[in-house]
């Protein structure tokens, strides 16, 4: 059986988090630009502003301000990050998608939010990718099931062989994580109930304190407590193994199907002028070039998945209706009212 908590969110934040969201004072509280021609022949005509619909300090805020500084240099202008969280990055995109389509305003992508959050919410508050122009594909980043490393679980038989009940952390309602727990709980027959936090950062202090018997968070943000020993983990679930964790098997290897993982996208609002599309895809292609950028991947254990965007337009409607399907043959709950 699959259940859910939501009385039980954290309303956490990471202090380097606070820290961060006063520097953003001076990049201004709305989305809005000078604005360019209406054919973008003057694109840009001045900063581009980067929105990213989550807290600073997490992975996609990470993401977005790498890409923002090896970016500038191609395009010409600067380009501010302004993070507008909230609904799983939800109202940042609705408010990027209904701004002025002259290139000038950009929203950093989470695939969960068009894949995975529709599934969670009503058809009314679901982001559609057909509003937005997809500039390029940037990134993938798997998710890991870890228990604490004093707990007694090291597989997934051995919590099946457990036959008990279990709560896990994930990382909020329709996200890559909350599906990924749970399809893989549903597959094995284990009865869990669903913790959800605000981001993986109250989820893995949730399951560093055992106040959850397992989490399911991206592998960039658990790896330092991997390394250090205080977590464990037991599975991840890329169709592939990571290749920063070479020796713990995939979901899929272990016989369950859950392929999950989280990909991120830039993009633009729908109906921006094909020159602005073009050069902001020549910015952003220079900043996957340079080697900053590339130590940033290494360094935050990403690894790249640059593609076009009518290919990231493809993979995400294909995983979206994969989820579809998986949800309702395993008949999982994430929490929506459809």
């Amino acid at each position: 059986m699959f259940h859910s908590k939501f009385a039980r969110r954290s309303a956490s934040t990471m202090g380097v988090a606070a820290v961060l969201a006063l520097t953003l004072s001076a990049c201004g509280g709305n989305v809005a630009t000078s604005g360019g021609s209406d054919d973008g022949s003057d694109f840009p005509s001045g900063p581009v502003t980067l929105t990213i619909g989550q807290d600073p300090g997490g992975s996609t805020d990470l993401i977005g301000r790498a890409i923002a500084e090896n970016a500038s240099d191609a395009l010409g202008v600067p380009i501010p990050v302004v993070n507008k969280p909230g609904a799983n990055g939800a109202l940042a995109t609705q408010e990027v998608a209904n701004a002025k389509p002259d290139g000038q305003t950009l929203i950093l992508l989470n695939a969960s939010l068009i894949a995975i959050t529709p599934l969670a919410v009503s058809e009314d508050e679901a982001v559609k990718l057909e509003d937005l122009e997809v500039i390029s594909g940037i990134s993938q980043d798997d998710y890991v099931l870890v228990a604490n490393a004093e707990s007694e679980y090291k597989t997934v038989e051995d919590i099946v062989a457990a036959d008990k009940s279990f709560n896990f952390a994930t990382t909020g309602v329709g996200t890559g994580s909350q599906l990924a727990q749970a399809l893989l709980f549903k597959q094995a027959g284990v009865d869990g109930t669903d913790v959800p936090f605000d981001g993986g950062s109250p989820a893995m202090t949730a399951i560093l304190g055992n106040q959850v018997d397992f989490a399911t968070i991206q592998l960039g943000e658990a790896m330092p407590q991997i390394d250090a020993g205080t977590l464990r983990p037991i599975v991840t679930f890329s169709e592939e193994r990571n290749q920063y964790l070479p020796d713990v098997p995939t979901a899929l290897e272990e016989g369950y199907d859950v392929p999950v993982s989280q990909y991120r996208a830039i993009a633009a609002p729908k109906g921006t002028p094909e020159p602005a599309v073009e050069k902001l895809r020549e910015a952003v292609s220079a900043a996957f070039e340079s080697e900053e950028y590339k130590e940033f991947n290494e360094e935050n254990l990403f690894t790249p998945h640059e593609i076009d965007g009518e290919q990231v337009t493809e993979e995400w409607t294909a995983n979206a209706a994969k989820y579809k399907e998986l949800v309702e043959k395993y008949e999982i709950d994430l929490g929506g009212e459809k």
